[in-house]
């Protein structure tokens, strides 16, 4: 069984389980200033289901096209879910979910639900590298407040190509409720989250083979801004949630920032990780690249894995339902190497 994992920025995968194609998030359609993913939401042809972390634009836009064009189902937030009614999406192509939800997505796919946490985009943040603190204990008024004043100062800054972009998207400025996806193979789980947020008493209790981790902002356990750094928070989930491979994401300039990198380094990361959990393997992933997930790895095999990078991935696997309850890690079933290929990402799978 093969599965793969295309990253089309920000926080938008594309998962292939034996020819079941789903979607992790649904933003492609980028302002003209931003570095392209090589595809529009009205190139993708093939999409069984889309799960959409929270209803914010860089998330849910695309995903009334995707829908419509190909029959996909949606599943998602209430908010989510209004928002794609009101675009003309018919009601049995959404599956609304708020956590605690359990999701049959084939013969031996399934997914669960979890209620996660957004990040603090009210509050200060940097990138990885440097540790922020404060703002601890903030009540919700000030917070709204806050956000209000960056969204005007955002909005503002931006270019007609980005105004543009997000007026025409599927979008709300209410997040709905960000939600996790634990997506169950039977070669192992699948978390997918968007957002740098947790509540660590829900991470405590999840066991992912691999992890989709955000990667960007300011981080938010149990409602409250992190205090430390990106590499730090990333490490605190991993210790939790105990995965074979990890994904970073939601670190590229999808908005087309000027003077902005087309994608933030996250070295500190990796290396925070080598240094604490030096089992986990980092899959590194470009704009339009892809990755073979759960082929047996290094740190399986009792070595360190470190990080692997990826080239562009095409091909598709298949499922059962199943939480992990305990710690031990999912018996390896193939014993080759995971492999990428070089398609890219306007004519692989879509």
């Amino acid at each position: 069984m093969t599965i793969t994992l295309d990253w089309l920025g920000c926080a938008t995968f594309r998962l292939s389980v034996d020819g079941l194609v789903i979607w992790l998030d649904t933003f492609v359609d980028r302002p003209e200033s931003a570095p392209s993913v090589g595809l529009t939401s009205e190139e993708i042809t093939e999409a069984d289901f889309a799960l959409i972390g929270h209803s914010h634009w860089d998330h849910l836009a695309g995903a009334d096209v995707v829908a419509l064009r190909t029959g996909a189902t949606v599943i998602g937030s209430h908010e989510s879910a209004r928002v794609l009614r009101e675009r003309g999406v018919p009601d049995e192509q959404i599956w609304t979910a708020q956590g605690g939800e359990h999701f049959q997505l084939s013969e031996h796919v399934s997914v669960r639900v979890y209620p996660s946490l957004h990040s603090c985009i009210w509050s200060r943040a940097a990138r990885p590298g440097t540790v922020v603190t404060g703002d601890y204990g903030v009540f919700e008024q000030e917070r709204e407040s806050r956000l209000a004043g960056r969204r005007a100062r955002r909005n503002a800054d931006a270019d007609d190509s980005g105004r543009e972009a997000r007026q025409r998207a599927a979008s709300s400025n209410s997040t709905g409720g960000a939600l996790d996806y634990l997506i169950d193979t039977p070669e192992g789980t699948v978390l997918f989250q968007d957002s740098m947020g947790y509540w660590s008493g829900i991470y405590g209790g999840i066991r992912a083979d691999v992890a989709v981790l955000a990667a960007a902002g300011r981080g938010s356990v149990d409602g409250e801004p992190f205090q430390g750094s990106v590499e730090q928070f990333v490490v605190r989930e991993c210790e939790l949630l105990r995965p074979r491979q990890v994904v970073l994401s939601h670190h590229d300039n999808f908005g087309g920032a000027p003077d902005v990198p087309d994608v933030t380094d996250l070295a500190p990361v990796h290396e925070e990780l080598a240094r604490i959990l030096p089992r986990v393997e980092v899959l590194a992933m470009g704009l339009g690249e892809g990755v073979t997930l759960l082929a047996c790895t290094t740190a399986q095999r009792g070595g360190a894995a470190g990080t692997r990078s990826a080239s562009r991935a095409s091909a598709p696997s298949r499922a059962p339902p199943r939480m992990l309850a305990s710690s031990g890690q999912r018996r390896c079933t193939t014993m080759s190497t995971a492999t990428t290929t070089s398609t890219p990402a306007t004519t692989s799978k879509a």
